[in-house]
């Protein structure tokens, strides 16, 4: 899973991307304006991966991960000035999600390219660049499609690129009342249609207002956003960036002098994941333990294909515990005895914290 994390000038997305990662790119009052990306790896927060480690006594423990890449070169006007180029459009169209950076604080050291803080204003002006992106992909396949469809009659293809045609059209539509396409409600086979175009506006989005050291934690007391697989959340980012720098018991020393009880990324992480509609199964045993993720609505096929496609290609059946029941009975043999692991075929439908066993043959 890739996040991007993007943001104007000056927005403090690096210092988000720092504090989320534990890097430290160099953060600047200013922009370059050119394409740079920093990419890190994250592990996903999750204490049942602890939890089941401290059961099983593996020699590796594995969390899920998520890669996080801080893309710089956006600016307010891009789409007008001709568009983004190939290589910022790039960057931004390979990520499952867009992390939107937004300030919501005031430094005087630090003044706002617009002149004053307005986080709604910011929030809107990214958007529309992503609009304008979007509409213009659009409005090229348009033109494309109506000049084969006025040469292809009665071919094959003709229906196939009017379905694509009509869809588009729709989109357009919604583009130019300036909405984004995450807000069109879409059948699995338009979805599946549109899925090579990579649009910014149909990526989920998790809006992160930095509101400073004595911000409010009240995302509605700076701004509305209510979009379709959007969240917003308020951040500490100067805070949380020290935080991510400290050891692990100096971090937690930190927290307990500042009553905070988990930092803010972990929240943001799982946000991500449920934005995604992403959930985590789990393998265990001497060798390793290990988090999967697959998409929400995966069955066990599918499931086993995240480990290896061997393990999908000769599947037979899954070995399912959930997490509650393992805890509980505190063992796999206990729970076998307990009646609490039990064999499911290929369209079992996995559910968050899975515990599984897949049993193969090739």
């Amino acid at each position: 899973m890739q996040i991007g994390i993007v943001g104007l000038p000056t927005s403090t997305k690096t210092t988000i991307f720092n504090a989320l990662t534990h890097s430290q790119a160099v953060t600047a009052a200013f922009s370059t304006g050119q394409v740079e990306t920093n990419t890190a790896v994250v592990e996903v927060p999750d204490p049942r991966v602890e939890r089941l480690s401290a059961m099983f006594k593996p020699k590796l423990t594995t969390p899920a991960r998520v890669q996080y890449n801080d893309i710089a070169g956006l600016r307010a006007g891009i789409g007008q000035e001709g568009g983004m180029t190939g290589p910022l459009l790039n960057a931004l169209a390979i990520n499952d999600a867009l992390l939107h950076v937004v300030r919501a604080f005031q430094d005087d050291q630090i003044p706002h390219p617009s002149g004053s803080v307005n986080p709604a204003r910011d929030v809107e002006t990214l958007d529309f660049e992503f609009l304008v992106s979007d509409l213009g992909i659009v409005e090229r396949r348009m033109e494309r499609l109506e000049h084969d469809l006025n040469r292809k009659g009665n071919y094959a293809t003709r229906k196939t690129d009017q379905q694509e045609y009509d869809l588009l059209a729709r989109l357009k539509e919604t583009l130019e009342r300036e909405v984004p396409i995450r807000d069109v409600e879409l059948t699995d086979e338009e979805d599946k249609l549109l899925r090579g175009f990579r649009f910014l506006t149909a990526k989920p989005a998790l809006v992160v207002l930095n509101v400073g050291d004595d911000g409010d934690d009240d995302p509605t007391q700076y701004l509305s956003y209510d979009h379709r697989r959007s969240q917003v959340i308020c951040l500490r980012g100067g805070l949380e960036m020290e935080i991510a720098q400290l050891s692990e018991g100096e971090a937690a020393e930190f927290m307990r002098e500042y009553g905070i009880s988990e930092p803010g990324l972990h929240r943001m992480i799982r946000l991500s994941y449920e934005l995604l509609g992403l959930q985590s199964f789990f393998t265990v045993g001497e060798d390793e333990v290990r988090a999967w993720t697959v998409e929400r609505g995966a069955n066990a096929v599918e499931a086993a294909g995240a480990i290896h496609t061997d393990l999908a290609r000769g599947f037979i059946r899954a070995e399912v515990v959930a997490y509650n029941d393992l805890i509980a009975a505190g063992s796999l043999a206990a729970a076998r005895k307990a009646g609490k692991l039990r064999l499911e075929g290929r369209d079992y439908i996995v559910q968050d914290g899975d515990v599984m066993n897949i049993l193969f043959n090739i």
